[in-house]
Parts: structure tokens; C-alpha cells; sequence
């Protein structure tokens, strides 16, 4: 596991964690997904829906991975020991990019504007400035636009415990913890 994907993944965790208890549970997840979804400009109901069911999905496989004592709360050692486990990870993640991209994509065109891309992921909580060297990262089109693979790909690879130096690790870039 490399120190970058631990970087990544506690600063998710730290973001996700949205009362700051630290733990995660079950409304920080509503929380999130209804904090991402009101910044989905001109994306339909079936697109948001979608983005709420990943989160919902996110959180299951946590509890469900996780919780062995039922008390509905996920540590951050938990956290980490879930998501940078390949195996019991990537089905969650590949589906959550992919909802979270298809918001950044309300016109179905395959491409992802930066104004949105970064509303979206402000919305998350990402810090604003690391988003943009996040979309540049991507190597964005004459149209300041990236794919919609690219995101989804790089999403992936956020959560992926053996990689290092990809785009992702822009989000982490003076980031606390």
C-alpha cells in the first residue's frame, strides 16, 4: 500500500465523515448525496437517483464489510482495511464513478466540463484549487473538458492501494491529515 493511497483514503474519510464525530455512519452518507446531487446542474431525476443509490451502496458495503457489532459506525481503521481492499472494494467504487460521472455529464455527450466537474466535487468537500490541478491533471480538451472515461478511470485509481503518483493525488496537495 503505498503512502499516497493512504493519503487518499484519509482524506476521504475525513470528507465523507460529514458531522465530524469521527466515524462514519449511515447520514453522512444521505448528506453527502444529497450535498452532490443539488449541484448537478440540468442532470435528470434518474441521474441523481442513480448518484444516491451509490451512495447508499458505499455505505452497505461498509456497514455490511464492517460493522460486526451492529452499532451502525465505521472508524477510520475500518474505513481503510474496506476500501483499500481491491476485492472488497472495486464493484462499490466502479459504481459510484460511474453515477458520479454520468452527473458530470448531463448532456450525454462523453465529456465533462470544468465548471460542473468542479461543483461536483467542491460539493464533496474537495478543496476548490486542488480540483482544478485535479481536471488539469486529466489533460482536458481545446473545450476545457475532460472525458467521461478519464473521470470514471480516475476515480478508480483513487481507491487503488498500489498506485502513486496518477491524478488523484492532486486532491491531497495541502490537505489536512
Amino acid at each position: 500500500m503505498t503512502t499516497e493511497a493512504n493519503q487518499r483514503v484519509a482524506l476521504v474519510f475525513s470528507l465523507l465523515d460529514a458531522n465530524a464525530n469521527g466515524v462514519l455512519e449511515e447520514d453522512d452518507f444521505e448528506l453527502m448525496a444529497e450535498r452532490v446531487v443539488r449541484v448537478a446542474r440540468g442532470s435528470d431525476q434518474a441521474a441523481k437517483d442513480a448518484m444516491r443509490a451509490a451512495f447508499r451502496r458505499y455505505w452497505t458495503t461498509l456497514r455490511t464489510q464492517l460493522d460486526s457489532n451492529g452499532d451502525g459506525e465505521i472508524s477510520f481503521e475500518e474505513y481503510t482495511a474496506c476500501v483499500l481492499s481491491p476485492e472488497r472494494f472495486d464493484a462499490t467504487v466502479g459504481v459510484f464513478a460511474e453515477a458520479l460521472a454520468a452527473l458530470g455529464d448531463p448532456d450525454g455527450d462523453g465529456l465533462i466540463e470544468r465548471p460542473l466537474f468542479v461543483d461536483l466535487m467542491t460539493a464533496i468537500g474537495f478543496d476548490p484549487a486542488n480540483v482544478d490541478a485535479l481536471f488539469d491533471a486529466f489533460g482536458p480538451s481545446d473545450g476545457d473538458r475532460v472525458r467521461v472515461e478519464t473521470w470514471v478511470e480516475g476515480i478508480k485509481d483513487y481507491y487503488a492501494p498500489d498506485k502513486a503518483g496518477i491524478p488523484g493525488d492532486e486532491l491531497t496537495v495541502g490537505a489536512p491529515g
